[in-house]
């Protein structure tokens, strides 16, 4: 069911995506909610913090370097796991995931970009770093300017994970209302959000996040890896301050993500959007998660640019 809705968040991506007039050079997030099991009462609570800074930095008129870092907490319970083996691990795990965001915005000509960013990370329960915590991404991504109202965007993510290489295509859409008053952004599968100002600090939306990726676990000397496939939708309330430059939103919404847990080196090679090129023939260790309502809020310094 989670990976009809993960395709089901690419598809509605050809009505919807990022071309704008502002920055968030800062924001930080963070959401709670209880996770249930789909196979007996058993619950855990999950709390998410994430941090993102850019730092663009204009070069030459067509060259602007991206610079920037992204930070994710996530606590969790994952000792439903692993009967079969007599293993499990601590009540409460982390799951960070740490990121540097490093490339380059291009102009193309004839209102034509690209943007090429080079994403290397390491995601782990970070007990004791080393080499399979390592990953690397990269992301390319070509937006054709029409007007003052909508862009377009077309590229690819790749990264290396722990259960092999994922391939995610990607399409986007930035729209602005003549009144100004409405507007979508939005980088899908990955990211969406829709906005209508009631007033001029007051707004209300919804919003779309997913991601697919994996962490390496260390703790207990075990040798496993949690392969996470998130969908999250929500509808915000946002108040803007000191001229919209500090925003702050509230969302309440529905947190679909499953962590699995499987043994380091049970792979399945290259995996497109939810789907597994050569098929997935790995033996999970943990239960699936069900799906649950969570609360949250972002809080983010915006500038114009």
């Amino acid at each position: 069911m989670k990976k009809i809705l993960l395709l089901f968040a690419f598809m509605i991506s050809i009505s919807m995506v990022n071309a704008q007039n502002y920055l968030d050079v800062l924001k930080t997030t963070y959401h709670s909610t209880t996770l249930g099991n789909t196979e007996n009462d058993s619950e855990t609570d999950v709390s998410n913090a994430n941090i993102e800074m850019y730092f663009p930095v204009p070069l030459t008129g067509d060259i602007t370097m991206i610079t920037g870092f992204t930070y994710e907490n996530t606590r969790l319970g994952l000792n439903n796991l692993i009967e079969s083996t007599g293993q499990g691990v601590e009540d409460r795990s982390s799951l960070i995931m740490t990121r540097l965001n490093l490339g380059v915005k291009l102009d193309h000509g004839n209102k034509w970009s690209g943007t090429y960013v080079a994403l290397p990370k390491f995601a782990s329960d970070f007990d004791d770093l080393g080499n399979k915590d390592f990953q690397m991404g990269g992301l390319a991504l070509l937006e054709k300017r029409y007007s003052s109202k909508y862009s377009l965007k077309f590229g690819t993510y790749i990264s290396s994970e722990n259960f092999g290489t994922t391939l995610t295509p990607l399409i986007g859409l930035w729209y602005r209302s003549k009144n100004k008053k409405f507007y979508i952004n939005a980088t899908l599968p990955i990211r969406a959000d829709a906005n209508y100002s009631v007033s001029d600090h007051f707004s209300v939306g919804a919003n779309l996040i997913t991601s697919i990726k994996s962490y390496n676990l260390t703790e207990f000397n075990s040798d496993f890896y949690v392969q996470e496939e998130s969908i999250r939708f929500s509808a915000f309330a946002a108040y803007g301050f000191l001229d919209d430059s500090l925003i702050l939103r509230g969302r309440v919404g529905l947190d679909t993500t499953d962590y699995g847990v499987y043994n380091q080196g049970d792979t399945i090679g290259l995996q497109v959007l939810t789907f597994q090129v050569g098929g997935d023939d790995r033996t999970r260790l943990n239960n699936e998660f069900s799906a649950a309502p969570f609360v949250g809020f972002d809080l983010i310094y915006r500038t114009g640019l």
